[in-house]
């Protein structure tokens, strides 16, 4: 396979170093070993992207969009949005971009929200059958929109969502096309929902176009799914551990991958790190990539 190794600027936001600026975030990024981040807008041309991440020998990598795709009266909204960020995208030369759904906040069925009940959801905290049909019908809209531009729209799966668990992921996926959505997989939202994602991705590797590396802490996990912790609390007890330190097989991953010829961005991401600094993980995380072969 093919791989482009980037890494995600979230652990700086997440972290004592939050107000580094930007070119200082980019600089460790760079220093620690990867040839890319995810691009962010900030309002700025794709030019003035492209120079800003160029002055520390980095390129532009898959962004990210996300939105209530299940709420009809955003769908044109949200369509426009695809078509800007598409644009954007071909404009830096990517042909992927990543799709989530949100959903962090609302009530579901039970009364808890999916931030509440992220890793131990049950089936009412799911979206209702109207609106899954209504995320489908603007979730097809998005794909084909970020297509016009070459652009292919990848479903990040995503925990405390509403495509959180592997189920929802697979009933949106057995409804559109995979022609017209592709699969931007996370590892560890994947991991922490319950999921095995060498598995997931033996069986859907074709439509994997990119992919976010997270890695989980295990024990953690089944400890807060057992006990009913909400996200936050997952988080304080350290549910995210550098990428090849956890519970995800990598090396798995990987081969499944090498035998679908996987050729594209592979994003690192440790939304919260336990180490000393987010510089600090991310030079791990690249470390250990390194000893897999990547």
């Amino acid at each position: 396979m093919k791989v482009q190794l980037g890494c995600g600027q979230i652990t700086w936001r997440h972290s004592p170093e939050d107000t580094q600026p930007e070119e200082e975030v980019l600089g460790e990024i760079a220093s620690a070993g990867y040839v890319g981040a995810p691009w962010m807008d900030a309002g700025r041309s794709a030019d003035e992207i492209r120079s800003a991440w160029q002055r520390h020998n980095l390129a532009p990598a898959p962004g990210y969009m996300w939105g209530d795709f299940w709420d009809p009266s955003q769908r044109t909204a949200q369509i426009e949005q695809a078509r800007r960020n598409a644009q954007r995208s071909q404009e830096l030369g990517l042909t992927e971009i990543y799709v989530a759904a949100g959903g962090f906040d609302d009530k579901t069925r039970t009364g808890s929200t999916r931030r509440e009940v992220v890793a131990h959801s049950q089936p009412d905290d799911s979206l209702t059958d109207e609106q899954y049909e209504e995320l489908i019908r603007t979730l097809q809209a998005v794909g084909e929109a970020t297509l016009e531009f070459g652009v292919r729209a990848c479903y990040h799966n995503h925990g405390g969502t509403f495509i959180e668990r592997e189920d929802e992921l697979q009933r949106l996926l057995d409804a559109i096309s995979p022609e017209v959505l592709f699969l931007g997989v996370d590892t560890g939202h994947f991991a922490w929902a319950g999921g095995d994602v060498v598995d997931f991705a033996r069986r859907h590797g074709d439509r994997i176009k990119t992919m976010h590396l997270k890695d989980v802490n295990a024990e953690v996990r089944a400890k807060g799914a057992a006990e009913g912790w909400d996200y936050a609390t997952f988080e304080e007890n350290g549910i995210w551990t550098e990428v090849g330190s956890g519970s995800v097989d990598f090396a798995g991953l990987f081969g499944v991958l090498s035998e679908h010829d996987f050729d594209g961005w592979l994003i690192v991401e440790t939304d919260v790190t336990q180490l000393s600094s987010a510089a600090e993980s991310a030079k791990v995380s690249r470390e250990n990539l390194r000893s897999l072969g990547i």
